[in-house]
């Protein structure tokens, strides 16, 4: 088949419907070519059936069948002129400086002549041998600012004194004496370094990538917090209100007794004055009645019994006193508020005891902190003083002269809580201490020197402080509770079984890791009793269990007590 005529245009192988070259072109009975999809659109929205083109009406859908001849043509034609080949420029893309009228998109800058251009008006710098030579780039806008604004040159080399580019022109004269480097040295260098760039920028992104986390899981927790907050704020105030409910019930039922006792008198007094009224009116009529008698007999028999009036009470002394209402209220209102403070404190330490009992951790006792007289049970939950010394290896660790024993684990920020058993003790120290304590001879457990306790002794319950803060002991202590908020500086104590708040030891400064401490104190037989790490809300299963444990001990020898142990 003979070549297509490249001298014909586009229209003659362009669709009347869609104004483009054919695709799949077809043939009407009228002899007019359209693209296969473009008639079966246009005829599917026509009632009747006619050309688009001269408009001759088919009385029936023509069965339409692809132009070989004219579908062969098109490709020849597409292939000659390539037709529609070359992209339009696109917004983002450089565009050929050359092009008139519809710019298409460059395919190369040339940094001689300072033009993008198009492949077809790349051409001559493919061809012309003078052309050839000239330094071609991938597109690049703005190639003005390639120029040296001073000396209208390329911008060649770099002035690494003044971390500039600059021209050929610049070196002889502002950066004469600088060192200067071609700008693809330059760019090696510094696209090196640009890799180290990107690698800190990746790694501040990870940190405050981090930051953000962080502080959602704070907002997360600050709202878990209020949440417990509000409940407990219900709870309580739900209490009270109970409280001042029953109260108001009481008062009403104690001033209403009062009205009913005094209306109870009223009511006596009154059917006795109706009574004495009752008689001395029977009197009255029979004075009546003996005053028109004319028996003087009569009279005189009957005055006698009729002139003394009848049996009644001297009534001038007695009066109906009001119930004393004035300062009930306030009395009441004062009882009122010394139950509410109690009810408050009650239900506020409760609800607090339960906040923090959300922080348990898990503690095992570290046998290798532990001095040598104390027993350890194999579960690391219970300690006692067995009475004799052992011979253990003298570890830095280990405490040599007090009854002392260090928790493996250990805690350098957030919040932690853990329970002691002490019930049947007599003698004890429970608290947190910091890792750099010194762990020979004589030691004071104060929080000068790394430690945070309470401890008892002789019925005498003090927070370990120079001076020691001697503490309120209400009943005898079954369970001791320890809350440690690191951040915040604070160690607090609680009576488990009471729901009480014991002590809180505010403004404490951590800079190291704090362990939890315990010490039993040295063994009598009225100190035999261990001191038990006990998980929060332990059931009585549990309870037994520890019981069995405690049972399970190895034998004290009473006879051996080192002096030297000290509480």
């Amino acid at each position: 088949m003979a070549s297509a005529n490249t001298s014909w245009s586009e229209d003659n192988f362009s669709c009347s419907i869609c104004l483009d070259v054919f695709n799949r072109p077809v043939s009407t009975r009228c002899g007019h070519n359209f693209c296969r999809t473009c008639i079966t659109k246009f005829w599917d929205d026509q009632v009747q059936y006619k050309c688009p083109v001269c408009n001759e009406l088919f009385h029936t859908r023509p069965d339409l069948r692809v132009n070989t001849f004219i579908s062969e043509m098109v490709d020849q034609f597409r292939r000659s002129v390539r037709v529609k080949e070359l992209p339009c420029v696109e917004p983002g893309e450089v565009p050929c400086d050359v092009c008139t009228g519809t710019q298409l998109k460059a395919v190369k800058s040339c940094l001689m002549c300072f033009t993008s251009y198009c492949p077809t008006h790349l051409e001559p710098h493919q061809r012309v041998a003078g052309l050839k030579r000239h330094l071609l780039v991938e597109p690049m806008d703005r190639l003005e600012d390639r120029l040296c604004k001073k000396h209208n040159q390329l911008l060649e080399l770099f002035c690494q004194t003044d971390q500039v580019c600059v021209c050929q022109f610049c070196t002889e004269a502002d950066h004469k004496y600088h060192p200067l480097v071609p700008l693809k040295e330059e760019y090696e260098v510094k696209t090196a370094q640009l890799a180290k760039i990107e690698s800190e920028v990746q790694q501040m992104i990870q940190e405050r990538q981090r930051k953000i986390e962080e502080i959602n899981d704070t907002v997360d927790r600050s709202k878990a917090d209020a949440d417990r907050q509000i409940a407990d704020g219900v709870q309580v105030l739900t209490a009270l209100m109970r409280c001042i409910e029953k109260w108001r019930d009481d008062f009403n039922q104690t001033v209403k007794e009062k009205l009913k006792s005094t209306e109870k008198q009223a009511e006596g007094l009154i059917k006795e004055l109706e009574q004495e009224i009752e008689d001395l009116t029977n009197r009255r009529s029979e004075v009546k009645q003996l005053s028109h008698t004319e028996d003087q007999l009569h009279f005189l028999q009957t005055f006698t019994s009729l002139k003394n009036p009848p049996n009644t009470r001297d009534w001038t002394k007695v009066e109906v006193c009001p119930p004393p209402y004035i300062g009930s209220l306030r009395r009441s209102l004062d009882q009122l508020e010394e139950t509410l403070n109690m009810e408050r404190k009650k239900l506020c330490n409760d609800a607090e005891l339960k906040r923090v009992q959300q922080y348990e951790v898990d503690v095992t006792l570290d046998p290798d902190t532990a001095h040598p007289q104390l027993i350890l049970s194999e579960d690391g939950k219970q300690v006692r003083d067995g009475g004799v010394r052992k011979k253990l290896p003298d570890n830095r660790k280990r405490f040599t002269k007090h009854l002392y024993v260090l928790t493996r684990q250990s805690f350098s920020s957030g919040r932690f809580y853990f329970e002691v058993q002490v019930k049947n003790k007599t003698v004890w120290r429970v608290g947190v201490a910091r890792e750099s304590i010194g762990r020979k001879g004589d030691l004071i457990a104060t929080p000068g020197n790394g430690y945070w306790n309470i401890s008892f002794t002789k019925d005498k319950l003090v927070f370990s402080d120079n001076p020691a803060v001697r503490l309120p002991l209400r009943a005898e202590l079954q369970k001791v509770g320890v809350f440690v908020d690191y951040d915040e500086g604070l160690v607090s104590f609680y009576d488990v079984e009471a729901r009480v708040h014991i002590y809180s030891a505010t403004g404490c400064t951590f800079h190291e890791p704090l362990y939890p401490f315990l010490c039993p104190g040295s063994f009598t037989v009225s100190n035999s009793a261990p001191l038990i790490i006990s998980p929060v809300n332990q059931t009585e299963r549990e309870r037994k269990r520890i019981l069995e444990k405690r049972n399970s001990l190895p034998d004290r020898n009473h006879n051996k007590v080192s002096k030297t142990a000290q509480l």
